[in-house]
């Protein structure tokens, strides 16, 4: 294992400690509002806290971008951070959110740990190396068709001048497959096409620590990450598709049509 990927894992695994065990009071957090619909709390500061001094221990000159205190430093290795992805499942007490650090180099992720603290389930990645689930490679589905797919997407929320049109692209989509899931956390949809339990995904306006350590699981499962243009422009526009060969350009040829030349570029 590569030392960069096994810091970022206890880093992960500490600050999933922090996110459990503050469960029992949550109703006791502080929340602020960062904007629409977008919330932080004193459990995402702490995560955060403890992730970047894991890191700076080890790699005191990397620099750092994480949601919540921002950019920190200038390398060309950074580390994004996700420290809480889904806090407002978490503060609903729904079971589904996700620790997210992934190791950029250059501009290209190299290095991806999405951690489950719930379920203790641990994806991992590194370039090259292929993508785990605790010990178990992973591999994305093989479906050809989206005739009887699970697909995951997520909703405009802090973007409503974007509403029309992705409702538009779910209509397209979900009228070809078995069902769609909008669960909440962008983090752990990609790991879960990573790990073949949903067939593909799309969203609109992602940040890059929504999607770093995501976008590397899914493309070491075999997978394929494009931006709603085909290319690979996604960590500056936040727009994704996602799948296996077939099923993500499908996705994309569905949407398409409904989008606007704002979210095509």
């Amino acid at each position: 294992m590569h030392p960069m990927l096994n810091i970022a894992i206890r880093a992960a695994r500490s600050a999933g400690s922090i996110i459990v065990r503050s469960l029992q009071h949550v109703e006791h957090l502080e929340v602020t509002t960062k904007g629409r619909n977008d919330f932080v709390t004193d459990v995402d500061r702490l995560a955060e806290q403890e992730i970047i001094n894991a890191i700076k221990k080890a790699y005191p000159d990397h620099a750092i971008l994480a949601e919540e205190s921002g950019k920190q430093g200038d390398n060309e290795i950074m580390w994004v951070i996700d420290p809480l992805d889904g806090t407002t499942n978490y503060l609903h007490g729904f079971p589904h959110y996700c620790v997210s650090i992934a190791v950029m180099v250059r501009g290209k992720t190299e290095h991806a740990v999405i951690y489950d603290p719930l379920r203790d389930e641990l994806f991992s990645a590194s370039r090259g190396g292929g993508a785990k689930l605790n010990d178990r490679r992973l591999r994305v589905t093989k479906k050809k068709e989206l005739a009887g797919t699970l697909i995951a997407t997520g909703f405009p929320f802090k973007y409503p001048q974007h509403l029309t049109p992705y409702l538009a692209t779910f209509n397209a989509v979900f009228l070809q497959v078995a069902d769609v899931r909008r669960a909440g956390s962008a983090a752990l949809d990609l790991a879960y096409v990573a790990a073949g339990r949903l067939d593909g995904y799309w969203e609109i306006g992602l940040e890059k620590w929504d999607l770093a350590a995501g976008i590397l699981l899914v493309e070491e499962a075999g997978g394929v990450v494009t931006d709603f243009a085909g290319g690979d422009n996604y960590f500056n526009q936040g727009n994704l598709v996602v799948g296996n060969l077939a099923i993500q350009q499908q996705i994309l040829d569905s949407i398409t049509p409904h989008l606007t030349e704002e979210l095509k570029k």
